[in-house]
């Protein structure tokens, strides 16, 4: 045991490197079921299969720290095996760039934070061995509520851009980190033959294709068909969400309240996640419920709350 204390910045580096490192949910819990299978009490309780990787970092994370008079080693030696990674493998196989380059970020300040407790690590090379081991097997690599917090600052943001091209590019980005964020896996905006898209992602098993408008105006029917055709070309399974901040018209949201291939999200939506009061994925799955029960594409957050 050490007499230098971890500092509070190295424990939230640690955290983030957790979050950024995986980019599934089985990985980290593979990771850490055999990392720490000698303190299965560190992982008691904790939802590994379901719950956001932020949340379950930043949960064990807090163990480590509250008892830290008691896990100061293993919290050292995770930091310093950690901060020695160099290869991403899943990170390193997807077309959007950005989380490899926050996860290298994430661990290259977890390395410099970690360098002070490196001699007190080196006295536990077993763990540290067993450790490299469970990072290999898993292949790779804040919590919720203050990323969602620097979401909403950016979402704010983005409303005062007077320029609707450069607002709509990083609309894209805003999606796909809120996605990240509720474990959607999405990929960037991609082009096929003869069409564009805006990206896609997975929930619950399920594909779909993304369509995302920061328009003015509402997106009008003749918008919705043009999606409506790009979600039935690609195949029986495909589903669609389309994303559009200003709402939908009225006449466009009758015509798919029988039958639709896709579901909608407006600014509300959005806020409503942003605020903490309903997570994406609760959301997601009523509104999926009720396209497939009504055939409706329309169901906002707050009809949850008055139901």
């Amino acid at each position: 045991m050490s007499d230098k204390k971890i500092s509070p910045i190295a424990y939230s580096a640690l955290t983030d490197a957790l979050a950024l490192i995986f980019w599934y949910k089985k990985t980290l819990a593979r990771f850490l079921n055999v990392a720490l299978r000698e303190y299965p009490e560190l992982l008691a309780g904790l939802d590994l299969a379901n719950s956001q990787k932020r949340d379950t970092a930043a949960a064990l994370v807090g163990r480590l720290a509250a008892s830290e008079h008691r896990y100061q080693d293993v919290t050292v030696s995770l930091m310093v095996e950690i901060s020695s990674l160099t290869k991403f493998r899943e990170l390193e196989e997807l077309e959007d760039g950005q989380w490899l380059t926050r996860a290298q970020g994430a661990v290259a300040e977890l390395r410099e934070l970690t360098q002070q407790h490196k001699q007190s690590a080196d006295e536990h090379s077993r763990f540290e061995r067993e450790l490299s081991e469970a990072i290999e097997e898993a292949e790779h690599g804040r919590a919720t509520s203050s990323a969602l917090a620097e979401l909403k600052d950016k979402f704010l943001i983005l409303g005062s851009d007077p320029d609707p091209q450069e607002r709509g590019r990083q609309f894209e980005s805003f999606l796909n980190e809120l996605f990240a964020l509720f474990d959607f896996y999405p990929r960037a905006a991609y082009s096929l033959e003869r069409e564009q898209l805006d990206g896609a992602f997975t929930f619950d098993t399920d594909d779909y294709i993304l369509e995302a408008k920061w328009l003015k105006s509402v997106v009008s029917r003749e918008q919705l068909d043009v999606f409506a055709k790009k979600v039935e070309r690609k195949g029986r399974n495909a589903l669609g969400l389309y994303v559009s901040v200003n709402g939908f018209s009225k006449d466009g949201l009758g015509e798919y309240g029988d039958s639709s291939p896709f579901i909608t999200m407006d600014g509300s939506d959005i806020f409503m996640v942003l605020d903490g009061r309903i997570g994406l994925d609760d959301l997601f799955l009523r509104k999926r419920r009720h396209v497939n029960e009504t055939g409706s594409c329309f169901f906002p957050a707050s009809h949850i709350f008055f139901e």
